[in-house]
Order: structure tokens, then sequence, then C-alpha cells
């Protein structure tokens, strides 16, 4: 089944609210949103500005971003969630999930860190550090980590 057809079977499984979310679903990677709609640039914008220390790829949502966006749902809204890493080689130490609400309004992020040179015997989620941003609660909190753990080099 290619993609395309997996995408839509998943929506007609879903039912009818489910056909406009996939509509959005998957068509934009994390390094094109700002560019997309002002709106989202706007509320990213609002969720960094609080921050401090924060690397610029992460500032402008311009690192490199392999995966499309995927429409998920939390708590009976919707959403799209995407991974971003500042160079596809550094992925595995440092990259930022993100998500956007459908309606643009909220935005969230973790951003994780593991430390350069850890030993491939070492598990990364053992020694990574977690950084929330935009003040996840606990369930958006939950669905970041559940976003990571996708990730099958992730364990």
């Amino acid at each position: 089944m290619s993609v395309s057809l997996k995408g839509l079977a998943a929506a007609l499984l879903l039912g009818g609210s489910a056909m406009a979310m996939a509509a959005n679903d998957g068509q934009m990677r994390v390094n094109q949103v700002l560019q997309a709609d002002p709106q989202y640039r706007e509320t990213w914008q609002h969720v960094v500005k609080k921050e401090e220390r924060l690397p610029e790829w992460v500032m402008n949502l311009s690192g490199k971003s392999e995966q499309q966006m995927n429409a998920v749902e939390e708590d009976g809204d919707k959403y799209l969630v995407g991974p971003l890493c500042e160079l596809e080689a550094s992925c595995l130490n440092q990259r930022l999930i993100v998500v956007f609400s459908f309606d643009k309004d909220e935005a969230y992020a973790m951003l994780v860190e593991v430390p350069a040179g850890l030993p491939a015997d070492k598990s990364p989620t053992r020694h990574a550090d977690y950084r929330f941003l935009g003040n996840p609660n606990e369930g958006m909190q939950e669905l970041l980590m559940e976003q990571l753990k996708k990730d099958p080099n992730w364990y």
C-alpha cells in the first residue's frame, strides 16, 4: 500500500473530521512551517521569545527535517507534529520535536540533548536532557516523548 493510500485508509477509519486532518497530514516539514504561514511564525515567536539560550536553528526552525509532519490528536484536539535537527549528522545528539495546533494558535516543543561522544552501548534515553518549550501540560509532554520514542535509533 502506498503512503497516500495508507493516509486515506487511516482517514476513512477515523471518520469525517479526520478527512480534513489528512489533507494537512505529512505535506510539510518542520523547517518549512514558518515560511508557509505568518500565523505559524507569530505563534512560534511567542513560544521562543521568553526562552533563554536557545540555538538559532531552534529559534528559526531552520535545521534539517527529514520527516514530514504528521497529524496527531491529544485530549480531543488536533495537532501537527514533527522532528527537527540542526544538521542530519547531529540528530542523535540534539533534536527538537515540534507541535503546532491545527488552528495555529498553540505551539510546543521538546529540545533533546545527548552528550556528544556517548558510547554506542549507552542508552541515549538515560543520558538525555529534555527541555520543554511553550509550557506544555502533562498530556502534551507525553505526546512529545511518544514522538521521540518512534525513532528507531532512540532506546
